[in-house]
Parts: C-alpha cells; sequence; structure tokens
C-alpha cells in the first residue's frame, strides 16, 4: 500500500505516503485509486510535499469501466494503490481502438506506451479550440490530428470535408501530398496569391452574395446604410440583364429624381445645378441633357429648357416637370437576386450609382455622404487586384459551385480544400473566411436533412475573424457566432485555432465543447481561458505554463479528464518554423 489517507479537503485527497515509496517511484501526474468495499475512487496526483500526496479526484470504477466525476469519496480506511497500467487507458486513453470510430491523437508523456485519442463523433461533429502561444506547436499538432485522421489503413473517411482557412499558407505542404499516403483521399488548395501555379486562384460567384456578403465587404459602419445595398442588388437584377428593360428602369430612377428636384422648393439656380449633375452623371441614351423636347412649331433641348429668364426663373418648369412624368413607369418590379443568372462588379456599381438616386439619397447631404461612402469603396474593389476574386468566368448555381470548391484536379471528391488568404490584407481576409463560412453554412440549412454532408471549418489565426466586433449591431448576427450556437444540428462545425483567446468572440468560444490547450503563458489569455472555458480547474492553469512545444492539455466532452497529450510530429510537416537568423545572419569569410 502506497501511504494512508491522512485528509479530504473539498475535492482533494492527502495522503500520507510510505517512506519506501517515495524513494522508488514517481507518483507526480499518476493516477491512484481509493479503494472501499463498495467503491474504487481514482483521483490524479497534483503534487508532493513533506511526504504528503495531495490528489485531485477525478471519477471512479464501476466494473470494468472509468465514469468521470466524484459523488461519494473514499474513506479514511480505503487501500491506496496506483492504477494499473492496464487500466489506465479506461481513464485517458482508448481501450479498443476501432478505425471508424476512434481518432489517435497522440502519445501520453506520463505513461510510455499508452496511446490517447477521443471518439470521432465526440470531436469532430461538435466546435473545438485549440490554443498556444505561438512556438507552442498549434500548427504542428491541428496537422498531425488531421493527418492521423486521413491516414487510415481500413475505414477511410471519404466523405470528410475539411475547410482550412490557412492565414499563413502553412499547411499546403502538410496536405499536398496525402492521397500518395492513402489513395482516395484528395487536397483541393486555393489560394488568394495570383503567381502561385500549385493552387487555384480563389474565386466568388458575385451572384452568390446577399445584403450581408456585400454589407461586409464594403465595410457598412450603420444599419442605415444596408437599404442603399439592398437597392443596389435589385437594380442589378435589371441592370444585368437585356437593355430595354434597363434603359426602362433608369429612365424612370432618374426622372422621379429630377421631379423631387423639381419640387424641392429651392431657388432656380439650385434647381438647375442639381439637374445638370443629376445628368452628368446619371443618363441614357433617351434621358439626357441633350434630348430633345418637341412642342408645336419648334424642338428644344432639355438643357435649354432649363435656362433662368430674366425673372429669375425656370420658364419651362411645367414642360420639363411633363416631360419626367412621361418616362415614370409604375408597373416596374425589383426583387432581389436569388443567383439564377450572372453579374460582374461593373454591374453592380451601375446599379449602385442609381440606387443612390433611387433612394433619394441627393436630398440629403448627411444621407448622400454615408451611402455614397459605399459607392467610393466599391469602386476602390472594382480597381484594385482584389477584384480578380469576384471575376468568376461562367454561371454557375449555388450548389454547383459548393461541389466545384469540393472537387479536385483528379475530379474526384477533395477532403481537404485548403484556402491560402495570406495575400490579402486582414480586413479582406475576415470578409473572405465569413462569406465562404456563410456560404456553406446557409447551403447546408438549405439542403434536406438526410442528404446534407458535414462540413468542418477550421480557422487558423481565428483571433482574426471570429471577434466582438459590430455585425450583431448591423446585421442582427455573427456569422461564426450563428454557427457555434446552430451549426450542430446543420452539420457545420468550428475549429478555433488562436494564440490570443481573449480576442475571440466570447459568445463563439462559450459554445466549443473541446479544448486543446498548449503552452500558455500571457496572463490575460491564461485568464480569459480560466473564466470563459468550462471545467477548467486550477491544476489545468499550471500545467498549461509548462508544456514543451506539441504537448497540450486536452478536455471537453470528448475526454473523460483532463489529459496530457504528446502529438507525434506530422510528416510531413506545416511550413510553420521559425526563421534560422543564425543561418541567414552569418557568412563565411573569404
Amino acid at each position: 500500500m502506497l501511504g494512508k489517507i491522512s485528509g479530504i479537503e473539498e475535492n482533494i485527497v492527502l495522503v500520507t505516503l510510505n517512506p519506501e515509496v517515495l524513494k522508488v517511484q514517481t507518483l507526480a501526474n499518476h493516477h491512484l485509486v481509493f479503494e472501499d468495499s463498495d467503491k474504487m475512487v481514482v483521483g490524479e496526483v497534483i503534487h508532493i510535499k513533506d511526504g504528503i500526496a495531495h490528489v485531485n479526484l477525478i471519477g471512479e470504477f464501476i466494473g470494468d469501466r472509468f465514469v468521470g466525476g466524484v459523488i461519494r469519496k473514499p474513506s479514511f480506511g480505503a487501500t491506496v494503490r496506483v492504477v494499473s497500467n492496464e487500466k489506465i487507458p479506461l481513464i485517458i486513453g482508448i481501450p479498443e481502438f476501432k478505425e471508424n470510430r476512434d481518432l489517435y491523437l497522440g502519445m501520453s508523456p506520463i505513461y510510455p506506451g499508452i496511446k490517447l485519442g477521443v471518439r470521432l463523433n465526440d470531436f469532430f461533429a461538435n466546435h473545438f479550440a485549440v490554443f498556444g502561444n505561438s512556438g507552442s506547436g498549434k500548427s504542428w499538432s491541428v496537422a498531425r490530428m488531421i493527418q492521423n485522421l486521413f491516414t487510415r489503413t481500413h475505414s477511410i473517411p471519404y466523405r470528410a470535408s475539411f475547410f482550412i482557412f490557412d492565414a499563413y499558407g502553412e499547411y499546403h505542404s502538410a496536405f499536398k501530398d496525402i492521397g500518395k499516403v492513402t489513395p482516395g483521399i484528395s487536397f483541393k488548395a486555393y489560394t488568394t496569391n495570383t503567381n502561385f501555379s500549385d493552387s487555384e486562384i480563389i474565386r466568388i460567384p458575385l451572384w452568390l452574395l446577399t445584403v450581408d456578403d456585400i454589407a461586409l465587404l464594403l465595410g457598412v459602419e450603420s444599419p442605415a446604410q444596408l437599404p442603399i445595398i439592398e437597392k443596389a442588388l435589385k437594380l442589378v437584377t435589371i441592370f444585368a440583364r437585356e437593355e430595354s428593360m434597363v434603359i426602362k428602369h433608369k429612365n424612370d430612377i432618374i426622372a422621379r429624381a429630377i421631379l423631387d428636384i423639381l419640387s424641392s422648393g429651392r431657388g432656380a439656380a439650385q434647381i438647375r445645378d442639381q439637374i445638370f449633375s443629376v445628368l452628368s452623371h446619371y443618363n441614357t441614351s433617351e434621358l439626357n441633357l441633350e434630348t430633345e423636347i418637341y412642342q408645336p412649331g419648334y424642338t428644344r433641348s432639355l438643357k435649354q429648357c432649363l435656362l433662368i429668364d430674366q425673372t429669375g426663373k425656370i420658364r419651362e418648369m411645367e414642360l420639363v416637370t411633363t416631360f419626367m412624368e412621361s418616362f415614370l413607369n409604375d408597373e416596374l418590379e425589383l426583387s432581389l437576386p436569388d443567383g439564377t443568372f450572372k453579374y460582374s462588379l461593373n454591374d453592380l456599381k451601375d446599379a449602385f450609382d442609381f440606387a443612390l438616386i433611387s433612394e433619394g439619397s441627393l436630398k440629403s447631404e448627411k444621407i448622400f455622404d454615408s451611402s455614397n461612402i459605399l459607392r467610393v469603396r466599391l469602386q476602390s474593389l472594382l480597381n484594385s487586384n482584389y477584384a480578380e476574386y469576384f471575376d468568376y468566368p461562367d454561371f454557375i448555381t449555388r450548389e454547383q459551385y459548393i461541389k466545384k470548391l469540393m472537387t479536385a484536379d483528379s475530379g474526384k471528391k477533395a477532403q481537404i480544400i485548403n484556402f491560402n488568404i495570406n495575400y490579402v490584407d486582414d480586413r479582406l481576409a475576415k470578409n473572405l473566411t465569413k462569406i465562404f463560412s456563410k456560404l456553406l453554412f446557409d447551403y447546408n440549412k438549405d439542403v434536406a436533412k438526410g442528404t446534407r454532408m458535414p462540413f468542418n471549418i477550421v480557422l487558423e489565426e481565428a483571433h482574426r475573424y471570429v471577434q466582438n466586433d459590430n455585425d450583431i449591431e448591423i446585421l442582427g448576427y455573427n456569422i461564426f457566432e450563428r454557427i457555434t450556437k446552430e451549426g450542430r444540428k446543420y452539420g457545420v462545425l468550428l475549429g478555433m485555432i488562436s494564440q490570443r483567446p481573449s480576442e475571440l468572440s466570447e459568445t463563439a468560444l462559450s459554445q466549443c465543447s473541446n479544448f486543446l490547450i498548449l503552452k500558455m503563458m500571457h496572463p490575460k489569455d491564461v485568464s480569459y481561458i480560466r473564466e470563459m472555458v468550462p471545467n477548467v480547474t486550477e491544476e489545468i492553469i499550471k500545467k498549461l505554463r509548462i508544456l514543451q512545444p506539441g504537448t497540450c492539455v486536452a478536455f471537453g466532452s470528448g475526454f473523460k479528464v483532463p489529459v496530457v497529450i504528446q502529438f507525434d510530429k506530422p510528416n510531413p510537416a506545416p511550413s510553420s518554423s521559425s526563421c534560422d537568423v543564425s543561418t541567414i545572419w552569418f557568412i563565411e569569410r573569404q
């Protein structure tokens, strides 16, 4: 027997060890069992001081099964012994590993030879988070975990779909040849680098985006700016189609704007200047400053009809009003795009111009400035290199597009789809992850339950995207928070990898079921984990500061108890090693 129970303080049992035990056996972080006649309670040795072991109670053996949690504490007369090697897998490992049920994660650094893992459903059917300081081995561990999933002998997860948003382009090297290891498994790579020949350029069909998506792209700052986007999208349903309908709608919009100016009560000079300004920027072949207005006995241009006479009035005000009313068409109906026709950024820009005057933005400088800034941003996007990401060559439906995303160059289904978003600024990178995530979420939400395919979205550097931002105030929701709250029932699961958990959305983090936490040192992040992550004990917090690279504390619904896991080295490894300054700095003297 190891010793005797000398005290019980809440969940800690104090065991006075026999002197001989301290000479021959290392007990720190090992598991002990307290055996009474009617129960076998299990605890983990936290530390040993002055010959007394402090043991944290974690569960009990019921027959041949380990159950986490303790209701009944051991008696002072309980027999204290070390848990046998045969029973250790029941507590921290996988007793009987099955390829189609379990995922191997790594080895136990405490118990040599003990493999550690998790049930696939318990881990990948829930949201998870991987945290750790820079250099702690986050990318290393995630790459190894996914490699373990797809390098199997018999049960191959052909229908799995992992969408990895790769902030630094690290994972391409880890997965690009995975099909050579496991035939039938494919890797598909997309990139924002237009000069990288080993990947397809990210391209998003503009017509599959919603009002909310366009709002994100244009950096909407207030809900009051949404109507102008909605109107522009309604107009693009016309402007991207046949010319005869386009002209009718444009004429109607221009005429209504000019009628508003004519009836504004402003001075003649101001009315004339505003009409000139509108028709200089917005005009058609049928309605412009040179359009001829016919009257019995003479013909004059619209511009001439706006001349101011000696009394300071526009003499032909009534004539111009009547002429504008002839372009009104109350039978024209508009609806938001439904993804059934193709349009471009140029079409959207054209529609945006007319949406400004259609919504009456010209009446108010404040409203105009608020709306016009979105038009300017759209123009900037159109003129930038980023426009290429929204230049999709052919019409494609949402279903076809998502299927194409998951189709490898070989024509087979791709199980790992990697988006390298390293070559765009942080704002666009964040918006791209949101747009793709929303597209996947909406798709699975809309398809029939029996035909849904699980989508696992993995975000590297998640603190750059999953933030406490103002989406809720503007759009009414944050897509990542919606996914973490509703995604499980639709088969859309989120994995967040981050070195700064304190910068993540509290709502999204609170919905994670499993955590793999590597070495964490920053006091703010450690404190945040303690407050936000469920089931975090002070013992876990203490372990986080002394972990080796590639070693994590894993806990959550997929694990019976918190367990320390040492990941195997990924093969091949992601491109995430630190800069080798000693090699770069020095040169040999000649």
